[in-house]
């Protein structure tokens, strides 16, 4: 398994320490602690869910190169993959964020579609043998680990900011630590767009070509606009 795979899985992990336990909102009212205790643990639940997700994906190739299940068995496995993971995504959507978190939350669920489509480009090259695929897939596992670590940034922000919250204001997190980060993961999304669409001479090969970078690109710079603080 490559250093950057285990590094997501890790990622995972830690984020699930950090957010169980989580939000114990320091407001009067006992029922906003309940909602705050029942996010924190479904939050956790979803990231849990994504990392034991991760680690049978990687177990299952690990069991088809020591030749303990056919080509066949580790595809059928993968098809079960993609759907489960699939459900698992669409859980983000259903959480009750505290207004705080939603930064957070964002960033988690883009992290885990991000780690989707790895995953989809890793099965392309399980299947075809086409390196490129693989070459997609180690790219975007490196993006989703970036995406997860934002969002626990994110996260500590706004739940050390949760103790001296004003309901009269709005929590704002320090700028510098999450301004760096944000900038770093969109200059990854633009070199990312560069070394898709540029040819060796850092030229674009057809008209159209160049219009899909354009695209990307733009796409990178909206995020770090969305992101910023």
């Amino acid at each position: 398994m490559k250093k950057n795979k285990i590094q997501n899985i890790t990622i995972a992990a830690i984020g699930i320490i950090i957010i169980v336990g989580i939000i114990a909102y320091n407001y009067s009212s006992e029922q906003t602690k309940q909602k705050g205790f029942q996010f924190g643990n479904d939050l956790a639940q979803i990231q849990e869910e994504v990392a034991e997700l991760q680690t049978k994906f990687y177990s299952e190739k690990i069991q088809w190169d020591e030749g303990d299940i056919t080509k066949e068995e580790l595809l059928e496995y993968y098809d079960k993959h993609v759907e489960k993971f699939e459900k698992i995504i669409s859980k983000y959507y259903n959480l009750s964020t505290p207004e705080l978190f939603k930064s957070s939350v964002e960033l988690f669920r883009i992290s885990s579609e991000t780690q989707l489509k790895s995953d989809v480009e890793y099965i392309k090259w399980i299947t075809t043998g086409d390196e490129s695929a693989k070459v997609r897939s180690d790219a975007q596992i490196q993006e989703a680990y970036e995406y997860e670590n934002l969002g626990l940034v994110e996260f500590q922000l706004a739940k050390a900011g949760i103790i001296e919250f004003d309901e009269a204001g709005k929590f704002s997190p320090p700028d510098k630590v999450l301004k760096q980060k944000v900038i770093e993961i969109s200059e990854n999304m633009k070199n990312k767009c560069n070394s898709e669409f540029k040819n060796e001479i850092n030229e674009f090969d057809s008209d159209e070509i160049e219009v899909e970078w354009f695209n990307c690109f733009n796409e990178a710079e909206k995020w770090k606009k969305d992101h910023l603080p």
